[in-house]
């Protein structure tokens, strides 16, 4: 421990962020991969959602229905957009009530956001407001387990 604490030491001590990124003290980007945010890319992400999209339309068809892959795909795509731009203003539009419920309405917003997405996709249905709720809470989890699966 004497020898960590000595001037010119290798060790890189580091902070993790919340947006999830691992930042040294200095405010540097990600040590391992060169580059701010999770190390995903986001083909790797549209299409880890495609797949739990289409897992989820195949298991729970009275949540959410996909017609095919390609209507996966497009939905995933537009899903990735979404939340890309709209989610950001919806977050600081409602921080507020966001605060107040500790987090919770958060899944409104997914869920919002699922159904937006609904609306725009041919192909791609979502069962009500309920069941783009619980379909971007199962969305979530599949595409979370599916992009820390690969490497």
């Amino acid at each position: 421990m004497l020898e960590d604490l000595q001037e010119g030491s290798e060790r890189r001590y580091t902070l993790f962020t919340p947006a999830g990124s691992r930042r040294d003290f200095l405010g540097k980007e990600d040590l391992k991969t060169g580059r701010e945010g999770n190390g995903v890319p986001f083909v790797v992400r549209m299409g880890a959602n495609a797949i739990a999209i289409l897992l989820i339309a195949y298991l729970l068809p009275q949540v959410m229905l996909a017609d095919g892959a390609l209507s996966a795909l497009a939905a995933a795509f537009f899903l990735g957009l979404v939340n890309a731009v709209i989610r950001p203003i919806f977050i600081l539009l409602t921080l507020p009530v966001t605060v107040l419920t500790l987090g919770i309405f958060l899944l409104v917003i997914n869920g919002l956001l699922l159904w937006l997405v609904s609306g725009i996709v041919p192909g791609f249905h979502v069962n009500g407001f309920f069941g783009a709720v619980a379909g971007s809470v199962l969305v979530s989890i599949v595409s979370g387990i599916l992009t820390s699966v690969v490497p």
